[in-house]
């Protein structure tokens, strides 16, 4: 018997993969494995119920303790950031494979599998975790060089229901960080996305009145909201009404895949975007300036290994002590503004402020002044020398 081990969301491609496996793979006994990283309930269950119907044994795996404490908090410090893109997809998917993995030794299958197509990065994501074993890789999506219309007859010849139609064939991916949608003419740059897309966010323009917001943070890490303290899970999930309430976190960008093509995406993430953006000001005010400037190259190598999928390559520890150290300071409180779309910073405090008000006020009388005389003497010296070649 041929035992395959599938990640498996409930969605349209993961769904036929069961069938594809059995018939093109030879696959006797499928294993389906939903992870379970903040996605809505009702998905969850409908993909237990899909999956009692269409493969022969299922796990449900409660990981959003685990992906918010080891994936989101070290993104948060990292200010986790892709061109722009909040990693939300790309930094659940090595927890997912790593809890298919396990599901896989336990029931001694002889195959990993994945619905991923050939095009996109979670191909990468997911193989980078799955081929450290020796167990064999299916990918019939790419494998096969399949289309979502022939996946949505495949389905329907095969009595699977599906979501996604011809004129809604969106592929969404949740989970409790991040939401995007993709697919159909949301792949054309020109094609303004219709409102019935966004489930998270409201559109910016019938947002409510401006609201103030103050986030707690301890050591890099987001703690309360308005003084109440919160945990992790249950953080994020406030901040994801409150600030989509506010139309905060939508982004629709075009990105560049790993694989080198460009791709048109769209997002919500309402708590990622408030949170990063305070946790990035807090740092400017208790960081000093050489750290910031190499925390930041820091950041971007820190964010392309996540975007990539790439979190057991050594230097993504190696960065990760970095930034854990320059964390024992960020610890304090940032108040933004919520409206219509933004959050914007209006004030922010902590007990290792580097902020001097007496040094830097023009009413102060702490620095002598005319000491900086002799800087400016000698600033910009090499340039005057130039000119005078």
């Amino acid at each position: 018997m041929k035992k395959a081990a599938l990640a498996y969301s409930g969605g349209l491609d993961t769904s036929v993969c069961i069938p594809l496996l059995k018939e093109k793979y030879d696959c006797d006994y499928i294993i389906t494995v939903t992870v379970d990283v903040g996605q809505p309930q009702k998905d969850i269950e409908q993909a237990e119920k899909k999956a009692e119907k269409i493969s022969q044994k299922h796990y449900t795996i409660d990981a959003k303790e685990e992906f918010v404490k080891d994936y989101i908090f070290p993104l948060i410090k990292a200010n986790g950031s892709y061109e722009g893109y909040v990693l939300g997809t790309s930094i659940a998917r090595p927890l997912i494979a790593k809890k298919v993995v396990e599901v896989a030794n336990k029931e001694k299958a002889h195959v990993l599998a994945h619905g991923c197509t050939g095009k996109g990065n979670d191909q990468l994501r997911f193989e980078a975790v799955f081929r450290s074993t020796s167990l064999e890789v299916i990918a019939p999506m790419r494998d096969m060089n399949l289309t979502r219309e022939w996946e949505m007859e495949y389905a329907k010849k095969h009595g699977i229901s599906v979501a996604a139609t011809k004129s809604k064939p969106w592929s969404v991916d949740e989970n409790i960080w991040s939401r995007s949608i993709e697919g159909g003419r949301l792949e054309e740059p020109d094609f303004i996305p219709p409102e019935e897309i966004f489930e998270w966010t409201v559109s910016p323009e019938k947002g409510p009145d401006a609201r103030i917001i103050d986030i707690g943070f301890e050591e890099g890490i987001p703690v309360s909201i308005n003084g109440k303290t919160l945990d992790g899970i249950t953080l994020i999930k406030e901040l994801n009404k409150i600030g989509g309430a506010h139309g905060v976190g939508r982004m629709d960008m075009i990105e560049d895949r790993v694989l080198g093509l460009k791709a048109r995406e769209n997002y919500e993430h309402p708590a990622a975007t408030i949170i990063l953006t305070a946790h990035k000001d807090l740092e400017k005010l208790v960081l000093t300036r050489d750290e910031l400037r190499f925390k930041a190259v820091v950041d971007e190598t820190w964010s392309e290994l996540a975007y990539k999928g790439l979190v057991d390559e050594p230097l993504y520890a190696d960065l990760n002590a970095f930034i854990d150290n320059t964390q024992k300071r960020v610890t304090g409180n940032v108040k933004l503004r919520l409206y219509k779309g933004s959050a914007k910073i209006v004030a922010r405090n902590s007990p290792f402020s580097l902020y001097c008000a007496d040094l830097s006020s023009f009413d102060s009388k702490s620095i002598d002044q005319k000491d900086a005389e002799g800087f400016c003497k000698y600033h910009g010296f090499q340039a005057r020398l130039f000119k005078k070649l």
